[in-house]
């Protein structure tokens, strides 16, 4: 009986484990980069520096987020269309502000979403709520890839 019961585990381990594989596959194809502080740190800002430089090369979104934040909820597939849309232009990531309170503290996060658009030059913009996938757009097209 010990025999059944360890081979269900392990079967149902190895189910868990290509379900989470397929998930981080899908999430890399949709674009959108879900990041740690850690990450975040290395890949957008190091916010331990007294004035942080942008580190990306290309523009970028960073979606701060939690789950269980309705209107982050309802934005998600519009930043997962616009990651497939924009891939090559832009970069998007999430950042979970409750995963990562010290990351939503540097940027004075106090109401989600709030999504922050970095230019390659130029000031970054933070705009705070939900919004459509045209006025995402616009801001794209006019903050990120000056149009």
């Amino acid at each position: 009986m010990k025999r059944i019961y360890t081979v269900i585990a392990i079967i149902c381990a190895l189910i868990m484990a290509a379900t989470t594989s397929i998930n981080a596959e899908a999430q890399t194809k949709k674009g959108v980069v879900t990041l740690s502080s850690k990450d975040f740190k290395t890949k957008v800002y190091d916010i331990s520096q007294k004035d942080p430089e942008y580190l990306g090369s290309k523009p970028a979104i960073v979606d701060f987020y939690a789950s269980w934040c309705g209107p982050c909820r309802a934005i998600s597939p519009i930043l997962d269309e616009l990651a497939s849309e924009y891939g090559d232009k832009i970069v998007i990531y999430k950042v979970d502000v409750d995963a990562s309170p010290e990351i939503a503290k540097a940027f004075g996060i106090r109401s989600i979403p709030a999504v922050l658009f970095i230019p390659l030059k130029g000031e970054s913009t933070m705009t705070v709520g939900g919004r459509s996938k045209d006025d995402f757009k616009k801001q794209i097209e006019t903050m990120l890839l000056g149009r």
